[in-house]
């Protein structure tokens, strides 16, 4: 996958040597309160998070979470990217950011690199994006980037309810 960068934002794909920043982020009360605590504890928990889900996606789908870094300096400061969910039928747009990173526009301007990635070179013709109901900030977010509320679902998965969002289908062009 190739390395995208927007105008202070470079997403790329997370190796082992990022254990320590996922291992920072996966801990933070946000990420916890927001998306759920996925127990990671230790630097070998973060690498296994890395291998068995971000890598693994990007070998059989073509895609997964790409770590944010700043352009200037090469800090990592969150993820963004597609999953791909058994419990939903197209990929959906995932982020989360280091708290001390919030309120900057980053997930915004992630979130416009990924899906247009998703839109001109996988030509995916839709993305979703899931959300807890209270996540007021995340739903701005979504909101920001033309996705569209498309009413609350279960996921088996989850056992919870989420608010689900999607991007405008692409329109097939007759010749």
């Amino acid at each position: 996958m190739p390395t995208i960068q927007t105008e202070r934002l470079t997403l790329r794909e997370l190796a082992a040597g990022d254990a320590g920043f996922i291992l920072e982020l996966l801990n933070e009360p946000g990420f916890l309160g927001g998306i759920g605590d996925r127990g990671v504890r230790d630097l070998d928990g973060a690498l296994r998070y890395i291998q068995d889900g971000p890598a693994a996606s990007y070998a059989r789908h073509g895609y997964g979470l790409w770590r944010v870094e700043l352009r200037d300096g090469g800090e990592p400061i969150g993820i963004c990217g597609l999953l791909r969910r058994d419990t939903l039928p197209e990929p959906d747009l995932g982020y989360a950011f280091l708290q001390r990173h919030w309120q900057r526009g980053y997930a915004v301007e992630a979130g416009e690199a990924v899906l247009r990635y998703a839109r001109d070179a996988l030509a995916l013709p839709q993305v979703l994006a899931i959300v807890s109901p209270g996540n007021a900030a995340s739903i701005k977010v979504l909101e920001r980037l033309g996705m569209h509320a498309q009413g609350t679902i279960r996921l088996a998965s989850e056992n919870r309810d989420v608010r689900l969002f999607a991007t405008v289908a692409a329109e097939t062009s007759e010749a």
